[in-house]
């Protein structure tokens, strides 16, 4: 076997912690060549496509990267900024830079943070070589998904292994699955909602688009369907509504295979014949605005909702890079990385259960502020 990483070790030489953050990716261009190379990576992943490999591997070389990735292009193209790119990379390069100063404030300079993305680049093998020439023997791999699911979140997790497989020195390791229910992470989300509001007024209905997955999933075991549904009752409850103010939907279908109903397409399509003339969408699976919250909701099912009737659509931004959400990244860091040298804080045990009643106090105070 072949093993990566620094080649030679010195004794003495100083120890850090590493942060790896992880989302899904983007292609390096918005052109044909660029999107076909991303899709090939990314639809080949078992995790993605739970078919027979040598059948979805016809289909995907003999159909799908034939057509599909100039269709993509087109839609990437609608959202690529001339100047900073991708949306999601450079919404995830501001995170990581936010969270790399919120903890090296806390912890010194012996915290480094390094963004890998599961498919294109830099990629998780890209990030994991910059954590190693910074000496990080302690790694904490942060999925910048709140939502578990297999196709995101066990999907960064095998790439992590399989890139520490080639590793000849591995570092202590430690894994967030999810942070759908973090007492911040509602707080953050209900923050957003009602500063849209106060800016952009309230509309008759609160949608929460989730990307789907195969129905076949969540029958084989997958909890995602159920974390996106405990997200928006959470996000309701601290925000006051009753189960007639909002609704949950998922996008981002593909395939005649059904999937996570409703779906978001035909929910836009009917909800003026309900009356429902005016929505604000919220899409809480997305940590960072990207394609499938720029393009598809505020481009693509806005055009459906006005197209049937529909008045007003305001879409509420991901949560990004805003302050409340790079702390509670923080926070949900330092909790994870306990007993670690340099999470050298004061904080005992006593004091970190206390931490963390005052988020849920706090969580709740908001919630029957809002009743």
């Amino acid at each position: 076997m072949k093993y990566l990483g620094k080649p030679d070790y010195q004794h003495g030489t100083g120890e850090k912690l590493g942060i790896l953050m992880a989302n899904l990716g983007t292609p390096d261009a918005p052109d044909t060549k660029s999107v076909r190379r991303y899709l090939k990576q990314f639809l080949s992943d078992p995790r993605i496509i739970e078919l027979p490999r040598l059948l979805w591997m016809v289909i995907l070389h003999g159909v799908i990267l034939r057509v599909r990735p100039a269709k993509s292009a087109q839609a990437y193209q609608e959202v690529w900024d001339e100047q900073s790119g991708s949306p999601l990379m450079s919404i995830s390069q501001a995170q990581s830079q936010a969270l790399q100063a919120k903890l090296q404030s806390r912890f010194g300079a012996e915290v480094v943070v390094a963004l890998g993305m599961r498919y294109g680049s830099p990629s998780i093998d890209d990030a994991i070589s910059e954590l190693e020439s910074h000496n990080v023997r302690r790694m904490l791999v942060l999925p910048m998904y709140p939502q578990y699911s297999g196709t995101t979140v066990a999907s960064v997790f095998d790439e992590v292994a399989q890139r520490l497989q080639r590793t000849r020195w591995i570092p202590e390791l430690r894994f967030i699955n999810q942070f759908c229910d973090e007492p911040a992470y509602i707080a953050a989300l209900a923050n957003s909602v009602r500063e849209s509001w106060e800016q952009h007024g309230r509309g008759d209905l609160l949608v929460t688009s989730y990307h789907g997955i195969p129905k076949r999933y969540l029958l084989n075991g997958d909890p995602y369907h159920c974390l996106c549904h405990k997200t928006t009752r959470l996000l309701a409850e601290a925000l006051g509504l009753t189960e007639s103010d909002y609704r949950v939907v998922f996008q981002s279908r593909v395939g005649k295979e059904e999937w996570l109903r409703p779906y978001c397409d035909e929910t836009m399509k009917a909800l003026p014949g309900e009356g429902i003339k005016s929505i604000d969408v919220i899409s809480p699976a997305f940590s960072a605005d990207c394609l499938e919250t720029l393009e598809e909701i505020e481009g693509e099912n806005k055009e459906y909702f006005m197209e049937n009737g529909g008045e007003r659509f305001h879409y509420i931004a991901c949560l990004n890079d805003r302050e409340d959400h790079v702390d509670m990244l923080a926070d949900l860091v330092e909790r994870h990385c306990q007993g670690w040298p340099e999470v050298n804080t004061t904080r005992d045990v006593n004091a970190e259960a206390e931490h963390w009643d005052t988020s849920k106090r706090l969580a709740t105070k908001l919630i029957n502020q809002n009743a």
